[in-house]
């Protein structure tokens, strides 16, 4: 039963850190804008600790990694998972660092995870790969965290800007 709990979270990581960050971003309520505190948390957790989760897979442990997303093992997902990395740490990072350096992540968070949604659609339709990995929660999240984070990084821009024009 614990065993069954524990993979679970792990095999649906990405959401559950989702749900956590929108948790405590909302709990926080007296500590800067919605906004930034919505993105700070989306940052540090479903784009950065997910980031962090995917990069040691696919360096570490690539079967795993490969298995999950239907693929086989290849040479190329260590360069994967050293962008994970690089896109990780940087994410976590940004928790403590003002809106300029959030914004920037998240430029590079949304590229990298638009296009994997765009790699996994491509997977579904040519090879009909549903894996778990490929059509399950990491594609989801792959769309909904950096759309969530450009509409954040964007409002609170406007919010600030705003702020300053009175």
């Amino acid at each position: 039963m614990i065993a069954q709990a524990i993979g679970f979270s792990v095999r649906n990581l990405p959401a559950l850190l989702f749900v956590i960050a929108l948790v405590v971003a909302g709990l926080r309520s007296g500590q800067g804008s919605a906004a930034h505190r919505l993105l700070s948390w989306i940052l540090l957790l479903p784009i950065g600790v997910t980031g962090l989760w995917a990069g040691v897979f696919h360096v570490f442990f690539p079967e795993i990694a490969a298995s999950h997303i239907g693929w086989r093992v290849s040479p190329f997902q260590f360069e994967v998972g050293m962008a994970d990395l690089a896109i990780g740490i940087t994410a976590c990072i940004s928790f403590w660092f003002d809106l300029n350096f959030k914004a920037a992540i998240v430029s590079v968070a949304s590229i990298f995870l638009l296009g994997d949604a765009v790699g996994h659609v491509r997977e579904m339709m040519v090879a009909g790969n549903f894996a778990p990995g490929n059509a399950g929660v990491p594609f989801y999240m792959d769309i909904i965290c950096p759309l969530l984070a450009i509409a954040l990084v964007i409002m609170e821009s406007r919010s600030r800007a705003a702020i300053q024009r009175s």
